[in-house]
């Protein structure tokens, strides 16, 4: 079926189900690799609450109610397997984060609540991230260590050496709290940016390697470029090799390899101290963004319908409790956003509130800072 501007259907109404066990499993398999059931589940809920809150910002972007859309339908199974295993906390004893603007999934199964993205998308006075003056999908959350999302592709890269120096350093002063990693994350098209390179190169200095996991997804589309066309490399994987990093190229639509792949690289950065490259093959459901309509690419493999086949044949849950979750997930994202349109906008006023912090420097220029919302 050829792209279009037409809303998706239900997934829950899409492909015939069968179970064909009757005794829920214990364990969910994917080739050799393989996650508990109630794992497999407490994934797959919250792919749907992120595909659910997607598709609800598409139509708020189509609608008028949000002036742009761009996210991650598609990468919901890396993300979530993301968000569930981050150390969550402030400081540098836990992890950072540097993501990019299709990691609403990974913010979801860290606990924030649907509304806050709603209130950033529909730019509310209340959005905590940036109150309302940042595009949908640009985080900041200082007690959970989310370094603030930019607009500038790629820019993260160069940051998160950053925080992982602090870290390491940190680990070297109490080694009891030697386990927080950087972890930095964005798509194939922004590694041909120098701030990748310099992840790559700044993570590996002999004798001072730093604790980054590099993550990179990739949906082999930038903006409307095919990865092919600007990349000799058949995986950006590949771009470990000369730095000594150890490197994996995972299949993204696959929410157990994922599950482990992750695992797997942020055991080794915890433990070792060092960086690690960690590919995901994704599909990018939606188009780039609203600015090309959001058309639904049929042709992409959809990441949620295959896994939620997979738990209805093997038995892990029933197509009614599907239909259950989907409904609560969407009754979830329509009353985020009745709640947040009815919240404030923001004013002229509120364009340099939390901008700046006071400085000796404010006598000097003094027009140049307008104080602290508290300050008023």
């Amino acid at each position: 079926m050829p792209g279009t501007s037409e809303d998706p259907p239900d997934n829950e109404s899409g492909a015939v189900r069968r179970a064909v066990r009757t005794v829920a499993p214990a364990v969910v398999r994917s080739g050799r690799e393989v996650v508990s059931a109630e794992l497999a589940l407490t994934v797959f809920r919250q792919m749907i609450r992120t595909r659910a809150l997607e598709e609800r910002s598409i139509k708020m972007s189509k609608s008028g109610e949000a002036y742009f859309w761009i996210g991650g339908p598609g990468e919901e199974a890396f993300n979530v397997c993301l968000g569930l295993q981050v150390h969550k906390g402030h400081g540098p004893a836990h992890d950072y984060l540097h993501l990019h603007y299709r990691n609403a999934g990974v913010m979801l199964a860290m606990g924030m609540p649907m509304i806050d993205h709603v209130r950033q998308l529909a730019m509310r006075a209340t959005d905590p991230h940036s109150r309302g003056r940042n595009f949908v999908g640009h985080y900041a959350v200082k007690a959970w260590n989310v370094v603030p999302v930019t607009s500038v592709i790629e820019v993260q890269y160069a940051m998160a050496p950053g925080t992982a120096l602090v870290q390491k350093r940190h680990g070297e002063r109490h080694p009891d709290q030697a386990e927080g990693i950087s972890v930095v994350v964005g798509g194939e098209a922004g590694t041909a940016e120098g701030d990748f390179e310099t992840c790559l190169n700044w993570s590996t200095r002999p004798g001072q390697e730093l604790p980054v996991l590099m993550a990179v997804t990739n949906n082999r589309w930038g903006i409307s470029t095919d990865f092919q066309a600007v990349s000799a490399e058949q995986r950006i994987a590949d771009r470990a090799a000369p730095y000594g990093i150890r490197a994996e190229t995972v299949d993204g639509n696959d929410p157990v390899a994922v599950w482990n792949a992750l695992d797997r690289a942020m055991r080794y950065c915890r433990r070792e101290r060092k960086p690690f490259l960690l590919e995901a093959m994704v599909s990018r459901l939606h188009g780039h963004s609203s600015s090309s309509g959001a058309q639904r690419e049929w042709g992409q493999a959809d990441p949620l319908t295959a896994f939620e086949q997979r738990l209805v044949d093997g038995g892990a849950i029933d197509p009614a409790g599907v239909k259950g979750l989907w409904d609560e997930a969407k009754a979830e994202a329509d009353a985020a956003v009745v709640a947040a349109m009815r919240e404030p906008e923001p004013t002229r006023e509120d364009v340099y509130r939390d901008s700046y912090a006071p400085s000796e420097v404010d006598a000097v220029y003094p027009n140049d800072y307008t104080g602290l919302p508290a300050a008023k």
